[in-house]
C-alpha cells in the first residue's frame, strides 16, 4: 500500500510533490542544541563571522534520496539559512548525506537590525520567512495580552526566546534535519529517525586558502563519488547552482574566493573557481599511471579547463541555465517568447507584466520563459 502511494506521489508535478516543503508553518517544538555529548568547537572571538563545514549522514544504508528529495532538502536549507541569518558559502547534497559550508555571523551584531522603534515590526517581517500569518497573528495577540496586563517583561522574554534561534549553528542544522525528516517520512510512508544522532562540524578559517580548499572539496564530492565527470553537471551542489545563474550561490562562492560579493562575472570569480576545482580535483593514479586510485577530474579535462582559464562557451552557459533552473523552458527571440506568454497568460500571476527574460550568459539574443507549471509563476 505504501509503495503504491509513493508511486502515485512521484507521478505528480514537481511543485505538487514539494508543497509541504514550500508551505509556511506554525511553531515547531523547541529545538535543543544538544550535540551528542562531544563538545563542538565554535568561534567565540572578535571576528565578525565564523565558517563551518557541516556534514550529516542518514542512518541505515537503505535510505537514499531521489531527485525530488534532494530538491526538497535544498529548499529547506536555503529557507532555514535565510531565517537563521546564516549564509551558505556552498553545499553538496549526496544520496545519503549532505555537506554545507556555512558562515555564521556575530550574533549581537546581526540582531541590531531588530533594535529601535521599528525593531519589533522588522522582527515580524523576518519571521514571515518561515511562519504562517495565522501563527504570527497568535504571537502578536499573545504579546499584546502580556502588555495589557502589565507583564511587559514576559513579552520581552518571549521575544528573546525567538531571537535565540538566530545565528546558532546547532539549531540551524537541527531544524533543517527535523523539517526535512517530517516531509520525507510523510512522503515515504515511514516512521522513525532519518539521520544519525548528530552532525559533524569543522571550524574553518573564513578567508584565504583554507576556505577555498574546503569549498572545492565540497563541490568536488559528486566527481569523487563517480557520479559526474565535471561538478557543473551535478545539479545539487553550490557550484552547479551558481553556474545556472543563482545569485545567492554565486555570492557564497565569491566569499570563498575573497572576491567582491557580486564579483561572479565582473571580478572573474566564475573562471577562478572553475580553475580551482579542476586543479584540486584531478584524479590520482597508481605508480604505473594505469589504475585510478582516487576518482576525480581527468587530466585531459583539467588541462583543457586550465588552458581556457576556466572560461565556458556561451552555448555551454546557456545549456547550464536551461538544464538546472528552467526545465521545460521556452527559448527563442523576444517576440517568440512574448507570443507564448500571451497565449498562456492564465498560467502566470497578475504581477507578471511580460514574458521574455534575456539570458545574460548568452552573447546571442536568447530570451526565455520560466518553467510552465500548474501553479502560477511570477
Amino acid at each position: 500500500m505504501k509503495a503504491a502511494q509513493s508511486s502515485d506521489l512521484q507521478s505528480l508535478p514537481l511543485e505538487e510533490q514539494l508543497v509541504g516543503v514550500n508551505a509556511k508553518t506554525g511553531l515547531y517544538p523547541a529545538a535543543r542544541s544538544w550535540s551528542g555529548g562531544r563538545r563542538r568547537i565554535l568561534g567565540k572571538g572578535p571576528l565578525e563571522s565564523y565558517c563551518y563545514h557541516v556534514m550529516s549522514r542518514t542512518c541505515g544504508v537503505e535510505i537514499w534520496f531521489d531527485e525530488v528529495e534532494k530538491e526538497a532538502l535544498r529548499r529547506v536549507i536555503w529557507r532555514m539559512a535565510e531565517f537563521s541569518g546564516i549564509k551558505i558559502v556552498t553545499y553538496c547534497l549526496m544520496g545519503n548525506h549532505f555537506h554545507l559550508l556555512a558562515e555564521v555571523p556575530h550574533r549581537a551584531t546581526w540582531l541590531e537590525r531588530f533594535e529601535g522603534p521599528q525593531g519589533e515590526m522588522k522582527l515580524f517581517e523576518h519571521l514571515s520567512i518561515l511562519y504562517s500569518k495565522a501563527y504570527l497573528g497568535l504571537l502578536r495577540d499573545e504579546l499584546a495580552d502580556f502588555r495589557a496586563r502589565g507583564m511587559a517583561v514576559l513579552a520581552e522574554q518571549r521575544l528573546e526566546t525567538i531571537k535565540k534561534r538566530f545565528c546558532d549553528l546547532s539549531l540551524f542544522v537541527k531544524e533543517i534535519k527535523e523539517r526535512f525528516s517530517r516531509w520525507f517520512n510523510k512522503r515515504r510512508g515511514r516512521r522513525g529517525t532519518l539521520w544519525m544522532d548528530r552532525f559533524k562540524s569543522v571550524l574553518v578559517e573564513g578567508k584565504g586558502e583554507p576556505l577555498r580548499t574546503m569549498a572545492a572539496y565540497i563541490d568536488l564530492n559528486p566527481v569523487r563519488a563517480g557520479g559526474v565527470k565535471d561538478p557543473k553537471d551535478y545539479r545539487w551542489c553550490g557550484y552547479a547552482e551558481a553556474m545556472g545563474g543563482s545569485r545567492r550561490a554565486q555570492r557564497g562562492l565569491c566569499k570563498a574566493l575573497s572576491k567582491p560579493v557580486d564579483g561572479w562575472r565582473s571580478a572573474g570569480a566564475a573562471e577562478a573557481y572553475r580553475c580551482l576545482l579542476h586543479a584540486e580535483g584531478r584524479e590520482i593514479k597508481d605508480a604505473q599511471n594505469e589504475k585510478v586510485v582516487q576518482r576525480g577530474v581527468s587530466a585531459e579535462s583539467a588541462r583543457a579547463v586550465l588552458a581556457e582559464k576556466g572560461r565556458l562557451s556561451p552555448a555551454e552557459l546557456v545549456r547550464l541555465r536551461v538544464r538546472y533552473f528552467t526545465d521545460g523552458v521556452v527559448l527563442g527571440s523576444r517576440e517568440f517568447v512574448e507570443g507564448i506568454f500571451e497565449a498562456q497568460r492564465e498560467l502566470f500571476g497578475p504581477r507578471r507584466k511580460n514574458g521574455a527574460r534575456r539570458m545574460a550568459e548568452s552573447e546571442a539574443a536568447f530570451y526565455t520563459l520560466r518553467q510552465l507549471r500548474v501553479s502560477a509563476v511570477g
